[in-house]
């Protein structure tokens, strides 16, 4: 058994987490300061609240009548979008920025280290592989599409929501990529295809949300579902060249859940990191932002 491991964005100039406490966050992207609610941050904060206060461009409020959404508070030098860029072991990304009603941004800085990972795989495999193959489901706005596109991957990119998809096109074109295959579709149903097809890949990136709708009303819950998901993905996975990663961002799921799964359904798989992703604020406290299961050939 490998040991539990934490994976943390590293020194990103465009990004920082400046204080966490009190069921919020203060963080930076940017030139921007943004105060946003994180229910995993049940210490106190570091600074002041006029501190906060002092600093946050952007702070967002829950919408009492609907507590998933909200609405942002803004000061008048505040723009919406803008765009960050990151710049890191043969990366170079950028994103658009917004101001979503779910508290959203269009970017989890906590993936940083993921990019990375992909990158470096798709890398390494580049002398056996011409070009590989990588799928990226529940894919969001783009960020592990795009460091796999620029490590020279065919890179399939699926997501349920199409103003989604074309957020992460955006991200594509500011990023000088070209080339990723776009797919709406509800997850499970394209993987099922794809088995049913007979087809491979060369790496697979799963993002899963707790809940979710697919563009046909299909109901994705994780518990119900994320099992089944993840044997199709096992036929789907390349037995020579691959590489694989999943992030849970449910509270509750430890990522012992992720490492009896893959060992259940991948058997023993070379290089396998586990644990949990975090971020730490400039006062040294570590926020944890989900749990994830990597393993490569």
């Amino acid at each position: 058994m490998t040991d539990i491991k934490l994976i943390t964005p590293g020194q990103w100039a465009d990004y920082e987490l400046i204080d966490s406490g009190n069921f919020q966050k203060l963080e930076r992207f940017g030139e921007f300061v943004l105060s946003r609610p994180e229910p995993q941050a049940i210490w106190d904060k570091s600074l002041s609240d006029a501190e906060w206060e002092r600093q946050a461009h952007a702070t967002f409020r829950r919408d009492r009548q609907s507590p998933e959404r909200g609405d942002w508070q803004t000061v008048p030098t505040m723009r919406d979008p803008w765009y960050v860029s990151f710049n890191q072991g043969g990366l170079h990304l950028k994103f658009k920025l917004a101001l979503t009603t779910f508290k959203h941004v269009g970017l989890f800085p906590e993936q940083a280290n993921n990019w990375q990972y992909i990158h470096d795989r798709i890398t390494a495999m580049s002398t056996e592989v011409s070009r590989p193959k990588v799928l990226n489901l529940f894919a969001y706005t783009g960020g592990a599409s795009l460091a796999a596109r620029q490590a020279g991957a065919a890179v399939t990119h699926v997501d349920a929501v199409k103003p989604v998809i074309s957020w992460a096109r955006e991200n594509m074109d500011y990023s000088e990529l070209d080339n990723i295959r776009w797919v709406v579709e509800d997850a499970v149903k394209f993987v099922r295809r794809e088995v049913r097809r007979g087809n491979r890949y060369n790496g697979i990136i799963l993002d899963p949300p707790a809940y979710g709708r697919g563009p046909d009303g299909e109901k994705w819950v994780l518990e119900e579902h994320l099992n089944d998901l993840l044997k199709s993905c096992a036929d789907l996975l390349d037995r020579t060249d691959f590489f694989f990663i999943i992030n849970l961002y449910s509270l509750g799921f430890s990522s012992l859940i992720l490492d009896n799964l893959m060992g259940q359904i991948f058997g023993t798989v070379p290089n396998p990191e586990w644990g949990e992703l975090c971020v730490a604020d400039s006062h040294q406290k570590r926020l944890p932002l989900g749990v994830f299961y990597r393993f490569s050939s």
